[in-house]
Formats: C-alpha cells, structure tokens, sequence
C-alpha cells in the first residue's frame, strides 16, 4: 500500500530507529559535558589611571615599554592636582603573557563603575554617564597601536545606596548596575587596548557622583569550545544535507505534484541545513564583525520555518473532512507563529481530533480499525517527540541558569553550559532527521501487487462518506486518505 515510511514501519524498526537517536543524543550531550569547556569566559580588568595633561589624544597603555605615568589612587597629592578631564582609563586586553585569537569568535566589553558616596557629590536620579572612548589593536608588542574605533557614548547610570546617606557613611561605594559597553563581532587581533575618558564641563557627566576605579569585564568564547562547535557543525551539516536531498529526490519520484506538508518538510530540511553552515571556518582567516548578526539571521529562520511546519502538520492531521493542502489555509496560523502563541492550541486541536476519530473505531471492521490505530499510534508518536524536543529545550535551559558552573563526578568534569549548547543543538538536528526519514515515501509501494491491492480494495472500500477512495501509487499517503486530505488538480 502507498504510504510514508511510518506508515509502513514495523514496531520493531520504530523502536530500533529510536534508540539510535536516543544514543546521538547522548553522544552529543556528552561530547559537551565532557570534551567541550565552558562556553565563555569573563575577566575583570582593573583600569590604570594614566595622567594625560597634553591632550595629545595618543594611545596610553598600561604596561610595556611605553607604559604611561600613572596614579593609584585620586587620595595620592600628584592627583590632587590634576584635573577630572586629565585621567584616561587604560585597559589592555587580554593580561600579560596571553594574547587573543581569531578562535574566540567574538569579544564584549562591560564596565562596572566603582563610586564612593559623598555628601556634597552624591549620584543625582535618572543620571547618564558620558564616556569618551577609544580601542586600538595591534599583533605583536612592539608595532605601533592601530586605532579601530573612537566614539562618545552616553549610558544610563543605576545605582543605589544600600544604607543612610549621612556624613558618617562618606567613603562607602553604591552598588551600580553593569553597563553594556561595546561588542566586537571578530577576535581578528591579537591586543587590544582601550582608552576612557569621562570629560566633565557643566553640562557633561554631572551628577554622577565621586568615580573611583573603572573595571572593564571582557567576555569572549573559548577557543577550545569554538572548535568543537564547529566539528559538530562541519558533521551534521553534510548529514541534513544529504538527507534533504534525498527525500526530495523521492518526492519527485512521485506522479503527483508535493503536498503541502512534503513542501513544508522539505523547507524544515533546508532551514536546518542553513543552520548548520558552518561559515565560522571562514571567520578565523577574515575579518567579519557581522558574524553575530549572521548566526542570529540562522537562528531566525530555522525556528520561524520549525514553527511554521508545526502549525501546517497539525492542520493537515485534522481529521475533519477539510482540503486544507495550499499555504493560503494557513494565513492566520503562519501571522500568529510571530507572536509565538498559536503552537500549543494547534497541539490541543490536534489531539482533540484524533480522539474524536479514536471514538468511531470500535464500529469499524477489524482490518480497517487495526490498520487506523497503527496510524493514530504513529501520528501520536510523532507529536510526542516533538513536545518532548520542546520541553527538553525549556528544561534543559532553566537548569543551564541555574547551574550555569560545572558538576564533579570522581575525576570527570561536566560542563554543564556546554552540554546545554551541544545537546540542544544535536536534539534539534536528529528532530528533523527524523521527520525526513519518517514522512519520506516508502519503497514498499512499489512491491504491491494485485493481491494486495484487492486486499486493499477491500480493506479500504468506505463504509459511508469517511474515507476517499485510494489512488494508486500516485496517490497521496495513507495518512491524507484517512484524513481526507487528497491534493487538489
């Protein structure tokens, strides 16, 4: 009998089919616990307080050969003549004897203002603070700093005091809120160094209170998880590949044009594969700040088309006697998978319609009532695995915040970040492998011969106006006939 894959698979291979995956997953979990570090890593660097009364706008650097004249503190006498528009925060990233890479993909910067209270100058509400800064780079520490970019930035200061403000407690600092300060899309350098400025004049960074020290926090991805994210990359994108084209390649085979569900896995496949391009390979030997905003537009449309397809294979399941097979059925399920709202009512319609179905099989034939609960069964399966894709998702993300460190186990390390990272992303890769395998066309179709086509016959011959009559091996599967859901002329 014509039909997709899980309509003709044996219990047997369905159970065999699934431990496969079972064990994927666990590889791919795994391989993050255990081989991957921790996704990211945050240092604090502590500003140095470089003297600059020329104005000179050259770059100040902490250390080296050229390191600038510095102070301490603002309590020393050299700072008690200077002026607030004389002191550049120095940052030199990374720390001494290290060096950046290309393998850290990206790099964000984060300040944390240290401010003592006082009485005359305390922090003023609503208050933004005004930051004049400057990155330069170089590769190696003896050239000349190169000059990336130069911008005046203004940020809202959050502070708050968390006991009286009396003379009694002068000297006690605020607690303030990090600041987002800059983000860099490529690690293409090996230094980095940053220049910050607070200008004050009447109207500049008034109210900000009494600043003491600067702290600039540098988060970038490890190296060594970088590189195998990219392995999994480099594997699975192939693998998605070439199972998309091959279920299309047995698509086409068919005599009738695609269903709409077929188009929409195939458009699942394709989304899946974009996915999976593994183009940070090209980032370590180029210079693109945009990669962030491209692995952002990757995730875009592998979920947009995830949902998509969940709201389209729930609709073409419902057995309700409606020709539902054109994209323009789907007009207002398609506009509400922006709001992300409409998934979880489909999935209720879904199941309340097959249990609708389940109620008229005891007036069936037996032939007839066992062939549909071997279908329901499998529709159901698949609407398991697809809920538990999502709840995995949900639940291995609020564990990964609020464990975000590691587990010890004996001697064995699991990081537990990383295992979120890699074993999501395998989850949602063996996801659309399997729906590709499972709704491909069977080969079985073609083996069917005159015998069992008059069992068919048979098997299959309506009762009332349920059921549409079969179609050959052109036909639609055996799911759309028992849904009435045969494609249009």
């Amino acid at each position: 009998m014509p039909g997709a894959i899980i309509e003709n698979m044996s219990t047997k291979k369905l159970v065999v089919l699934v431990l496969f995956i079972l064990v994927l997953q666990v590889v791919s979990i795994m391989v993050g616990a255990l081989i991957a570090p921790s996704p990211t890593s945050a240092i604090r660097y502590l500003a140095t307080k470089c003297i600059d009364r020329r104005k000179a706008r050259g770059w100040l650097a902490p250390w080296g050969s050229k390191r600038c004249q510095q102070i301490h503190s603002f309590d020393e006498p050299l700072a008690q003549t200077l002026d607030a528009n004389d002191i550049v925060f120095a940052v030199h990233v990374p720390l001494p004897h290290t060096e950046m890479s290309p393998w850290f993909q990206y790099m964000l910067a984060v300040l944390q203002v240290d401010i003592a209270f006082k009485m005359v100058n305390p922090i003023e509400d609503d208050v933004a603070i005004t930051i004049d800064a400057g990155l330069a780079y170089r590769d190696d520490l003896t050239s000349e700093w190169s000059a990336k970019f130069h911008s005046v930035e203004r940020r809202p200061l959050r502070c708050t005091f968390a006991v009286a403000k009396t003379y009694e407690n002068e000297g006690r600092f605020y607690q303030c809120d990090p600041i987002p300060f800059m983000e860099l899309g490529s690690v293409a350098h090996k230094y980095f160094l940053f220049n910050l400025r607070l200008p004050v004049n009447d109207t500049v960074n008034v109210g900000i209170g009494e600043v003491k020290d600067i702290h600039v926090v540098g988060i970038h991805q490890n190296g060594g998880f970088t590189k195998v994210w990219i392995s999994m990359k480099t594997v699975f994108s192939p693998w998605i590949l070439v199972m998309t084209a091959w279920y299309w390649h047995r698509i086409s085979l068919m005599a009738r044009p695609p269903l709409l569900l077929e188009k929409g896995i195939f458009a699942l496949g394709i989304a899946m594969t974009i996915l999976n391009v593994p183009a940070e390979w090209l980032s370590l030997g180029f210079e693109w700040t945009w990669m962030l905003l491209l692995e952002d537009a990757q995730q875009g449309v592998f979920y947009s088309t995830l949902f998509c397809f969940w709201v389209i294979f729930c609709g073409e399941h419902l057995m309700d006697q409606s020709r539902r097979n054109r994209l323009s059925a789907y007009w207002w399920q398609v506009g509400l998978v922006m709001f992300g709202c409409a998934l979880l009512l489909v999935f209720d319609l879904s199941d309340r319609n097959i249990g609708g179905k389940m109620q008229q099989l005891p007036a069936m034939p037996k032939a007839r009532r066992l062939r549909y609960k071997g279908i329901i069964f499998r529709f159901k399966f698949l609407m398991l695995v697809t809920l538990t894709c999502a709840a995995m998702t949900v639940i291995f993300f609020i564990l990964n915040q609020a464990n975000e460190g590691h587990w010890r186990w004996g001697n064995y390390t699991f990081e537990v970040h990383s295992a979120f990272l890699t074993g999501i992303y395998g989850m949602w890769n063996l996801y659309v492998f399997t729906i590709i395998f499972l709704y491909a066309p069977s080969h079985k179709h073609g083996r069917e011969k005159s015998a069992d086509r008059q069992q068919t016959d048979v098997l299959e011959k309506p009762d009332s106006q349920e059921a549409e009559p079969t179609c050959g091996a052109q036909g639609p599967t055996e799911a759309y006939r028992i849904t009435g859901k045969v494609a249009e002329e």
